[in-house]
């Protein structure tokens, strides 16, 4: 226990999802997960834990196809611990048995949901999870309304279940069976706009849900909330165009798209058949992700308001502001900082896999890899057919992306940093 209490929140946060992600990867493995005729293999297993846990819905094997309603139950588990957060879920047991919520337990949400304090932070987690189950409950009642229509009603309920709990946690999982995902109801308005309000609502994160619903007002918003606000209109709207222009799909479609390429994906269309301007529009999309506190990953929203401000007032020599607020140093640094770690690793992936699988284009490699950091789940259709090598990189990039490459760099720092400090000097830059 006093080992447990040495151990920085980071590190503990990094264990706990790879906790979670083993003990996946065994129950999806037992003969109880696994439908009759079908094998398993360890990476492939280890695969849909780590994809389900990150939250992303990339997929090596079909999980309708594949696994029992137990293995598929797992998966679904998996989704909500890896959506909610590992600390959130542990917190919400530890209420459930009426305990006392400790500074440290306080001090691992406070660094899970990058919060700026310790205040508030079990009265968020309580609001999380009655939002969590109030949004999810909604989904399964809308989602029943179409599936209802096509399978048994035990059946309906068990899909409309599995695709709430998937959509508002951001991750593109179905159950639907033959790698399908929700093309056979692309035109269907209910069940389209209905994942797309769980991905919106689930991305944007659970601090701007809750103050829409406490402040009801743009003005009084804080300005983290009008920026994650004004960026997701944009980048759906943006986005929506794009795709409209770039691709022969239906505006409808072209929505879903914008919508759940901000690290939900499901799709609607093969993308097997997009063009590489679409694709392209896709990555940016992916990249960019959802907002911070969400169920969402790539490098969030805030991350690139900030960063579109800071090269603006660079240039006009100005003071980085947005709603009359000046930005901090420090956030625009880390902003900064993610955006790099973002492209490096995003880079060594691709140019690995390009080694590894060298009969795949460079945009479908490409693609792959920024899905998997954007912790999306959209895919050309090559997951599959990767080799346990690149299934396993890949595995390791959604584990970076879910965690946030910020924190996995942090782990390794074991020692406290020093006040003292070298003299400067100037360095030519540009």
């Amino acid at each position: 226990m006093n080992l447990i209490k040495k151990i920085k929140p980071g590190r503990i946060i990094v264990l706990g999802f790879l906790i979670v992600i083993l003990l996946g990867t065994i129950l999806l493995m037992l003969p109880i997960s696994i439908n009759e005729g079908e094998n398993v293999s360890f990476i492939d297993a280890l695969f849909t834990s780590t994809s389900a846990v990150c939250v992303t819905g990339l997929i090596a094997i079909d999980t309708a196809d594949t696994f029992t309603v137990f293995g598929r139950t797992v998966v679904a588990l998996l989704i909500q611990i890896g959506g909610l957060g590992v600390t959130s879920v542990g917190v919400g047991f530890i209420m459930l048995l009426k305990k006392k919520i400790g500074i440290k337990e306080r001090t691992l949400i406070k660094e899970s949901m990058n919060l700026d304090s310790l205040k508030g932070v079990v009265k968020l987690v309580k609001s999380i999870l009655i939002m969590t189950l109030i949004f999810e409950s909604i989904g399964v009642i809308l989602s029943y309304i179409v599936f209802s229509k096509d399978y048994a009603p035990l059946d309906a309920l068990g899909i409309s279940l599995f695709h709430s709990i998937a959509a508002f946690n951001n991750s593109g999982f179905d159950i639907l069976g033959g790698l399908q995902n929700l093309i056979p109801y692309q035109s269907n308005v209910i069940l389209n706009l209905t994942t797309c309000g769980l991905i919106i609502f689930g991305g944007i994160g659970f601090l701007v849900i809750k103050e829409i619903i406490e402040v009801r007002s743009f003005k009084k918003f804080t300005l983290h909330t009008k920026i994650v606000l004004i960026m997701t209109g944009i980048l759906l709207v943006v986005g929506t165009i794009l795709l409209k222009l770039t691709e022969n799909i239906s505006w409808l479609g072209a929505f879903f798209f914008s919508t759940s390429a901000r690290t939900a994906g499901f799709s609607t269309y093969p993308l097997s058949n997009f063009t590489n301007a679409g694709l392209f529009v896709l990555i940016i999309l992916m990249f960019i992700g959802a907002s911070p506190g969400s169920t969402g990953g790539g490098i969030k929203t805030t991350t690139l308001f900030t960063l579109n401000k800071s090269i603006y007032s660079t240039s006009t020599n100005k003071h980085c502001t947005a709603f009359k607020r000046k930005i901090p140093l420090g956030v625009i640094l880390k902003a900064f900082n993610v955006t790099i770690l973002a492209l490096f690793v995003i880079c060594i992936g691709t140019f690995i896999l390009s080694i590894l699988e060298p009969n795949y284009t460079f945009m479908q490699l490409l693609f792959e890899v920024t899905s998997a950091f954007g912790t999306v789940g959209l895919s050309t259709g090559i997951t599959p057919d990767l080799s346990a090598l690149s299934k396993f990189i890949i595995s390791l990039i959604m584990f970076i992306g879910r965690l946030g490459p910020m924190t996995i760099a942090t782990i390794w720092s074991f020692k406290k940093p020093s006040d003292a400090c070298y003299s400067e000097e100037t360095v030519i830059i540009g």
